[in-house]
């Protein structure tokens, strides 16, 4: 079966049966589709036998719908990850509607190559009319790819019927979602997961007008786990944006940059709801009293669980959330490295770098342990200004004689405390430093490659500092949070606080670094978790 970058699923079995089949139906599909994959639900959708093109019809936002959503999306996140969901929530209200749904054709961002669909074919004479009936009703609801493909999917199915609305037990999912003309939510929405999406798709169906999502920004992201591999602002809102436009485009959407915990929900007189998450509720609590105080009306909290992350490893928490998306980011290429001509292809050298206290020689040990040649830029640093060598007599030139010890090697304390805190200075020592490290560090690559090494990792804490990123195939930046990596000065060096955080002041910030990072690592957890982040090349 060819592979078709986006698709779309029409889903025609009862909505209370969809949840028994739609593992199956997804791992059907994604064998298909590779990378957008749009839901339609038309529950009862007949696509043969009377000749009549059927319509799409409306579905009443009941709770058996918000639990579908919760499952389908859940259920993705282990069967299908690689694709990014998107179920269509158009024909889907809370309020009764005299219009036809889809009366024009709804635009998408990625129109579909092929329409798969669950519907059972009981006549297999029929089977080139049901896809001939399927791809005009999807064509008259979506702008789609021109020669759509439909597919029908053979999947075994658990489950024969659907539990009627009728029943006691479940009379409560076929109460209607309340309606709200303005709702509220806010997060960091960081690479856009089925948990993100639960919410918003739930925020959409409880939406009778607009919806206003503050996405977090500037000092709200400073305590999230690897800031440093957080989305940009921009980039996180054209996803939320293109996403909500797909699902719902008859809501109005308000996208804000949240700066503070509490954002428009709290100055905003038309509002009447806000979604929150277990973990969230406190915090729409805090802005009903920030409410009051601003003598406005509370607003109703609607609560949305936690959704289980099926995948987790002990090391990582239970539920689906960016923070662990981030820390599976770490060891694995970001960045295709770019071609560099200036170097031999072999050995395969990688450059790694990382600001003081990262943890980079724990990562430097490990590599060690898998055979992988290491060159200290660090240590070859100091033996460029050792007496007789060229940068030594420059530096005595420039710093003078009370900067020497009694054996005529130069004191790095004493030169470090003249540098340190005054940028002048401490640019006119790497001025004179680097280009001689990097002869050394250059003789250091040739002697392994003599060596036979086919791959070479060159710590060096001022990689990018110093622009000998044209020495390395490829960039790996240690990160590490500026309170633990201060925390690991104090301990490791002895030194003050003050002199810690000018040293810290000095460097890099990890945000700079990761711009160049083909790959990142962090030492915050276990050495086990350390170890399993770096893969060397092969060479």
């Amino acid at each position: 079966m060819a592979m078709f970058r986006t698709g779309i699923l029409v889903l025609t079995a009862p909505i209370s049966l969809i949840p028994l089949r739609i593992a199956p139906v997804l791992a059907e599909t994604a064998k298909i589709v590779k990378d957008v994959l749009y839901v339609h639900l038309h529950p009862g959708l007949g696509l043969a036998g009377n000749y009549i093109q059927p319509n799409p019809v409306y579905i009443p936002a009941n709770h058996e719908v918000s639990q579908l959503l919760t499952n389908l999306y859940a259920k993705s996140s282990y069967v299908c990850s690689h694709l990014d969901i998107r179920v269509v929530l158009s024909n889907v209200k809370n309020h009764t509607s005299t219009q036809q749904p889809f009366s024009s054709v709804q635009m998408l961002s990625e129109p579909p190559e092929v329409v798969l669909t669950d519907y059972k074919i009981t006549d297999l004479n029929q089977s080139n009319l049901v896809m001939q009936c399927l791809e005009k009703y999807t064509i008259g609801c979506y702008t789609c790819k021109p020669n759509l493909r439909a597919v029908y999917l053979p999947c075994d199915i658990n489950g024969t019927e659907s539990i009627p609305c009728s029943d006691t037990e479940d009379s409560g999912l076929c109460e209607i979602i309340p309606s709200y003309n303005d709702v509220v939510l806010g997060g960091t929405f960081d690479r856009l997961h089925p948990a993100h999406k639960i919410l918003l798709s739930i925020s959409c169906l409880l939406t009778g007008k607009r919806l206003i999502i503050g996405v977090a920004d500037g000092e709200l992201l400073n305590r999230k786990v690897l800031k440093e591999l957080i989305e940009p602002y921009q980039e996180r809102v054209e996803k939320l944006r293109k996403f909500l436009l797909d699902v719902n485009p008859a809501v109005q959407y308000d996208l804000v940059p949240l700066r503070d915990p509490y954002g428009p929900a709290i100055t905003d007189v038309n509002l009447n709801c806000i979604v929150v998450s277990d973990e969230t509720q406190k915090g729409g609590e805090a802005v009903n009293r920030k409410r009051l105080e601003n003598a406005l009306p509370e607003l109703t909290i609607h609560k949305i669980g936690l959704i289980k992350d099926e995948q987790h490893t002990a090391d990582e928490e239970e539920k689906i959330s960016s923070s662990t998306l981030r820390k599976r980011l770490l060891g694995s290429l970001l960045l295709p490295p770019k071609n560099n001509p200036k170097i031999a292809p072999v050995p395969y050298v990688i450059g790694l770098t990382g600001c003081i206290g990262s943890g980079k020689t724990s990562v430097v040990q490990y590599l060690q342990k898998m055979g992988v040649a290491t060159i200290d830029a660090d240590q070859l640093g100091h033996e460029s200004y050792r007496p007789g060598r060229a940068a030594y007599q420059r530096i005595i030139q420039k710093f003078g004689q009370d900067i020497l010890l009694k054996d005529g090697t130069i004191d790095r304390n004493a030169l470090g405390n003249r540098v340190f805190g005054d940028i002048e200075e401490l640019k006119s020592l790497t001025d004179i430093v680097w280009p001689e490290t990097a002869i050394l560090v250059k003789r250091k690559i040739a002697d392994a490659a003599a060596e036979g090494k086919t791959v070479c990792v060159v710590d060096a804490a001022v990689l990018l500092e110093a622009g000998w990123i044209d020495m390395v195939h490829e960039v790996w930046v240690a990160i590490m949070p500026e309170e633990e990596a201060l925390k690991r000065i104090l301990m490791r060096d002895k030194m003050s606080e003050e002199d810690a955080k000018k040293r810290l002041a000095n460097q890099w910030s990890d945000v700079q670094r990761v711009q160049y990072a083909n790959v990142v690592l962090c030492t915050l957890w276990e050495p086990q978790v350390t170890e399993k982040q770096p893969e060397v090349p092969s060479g």
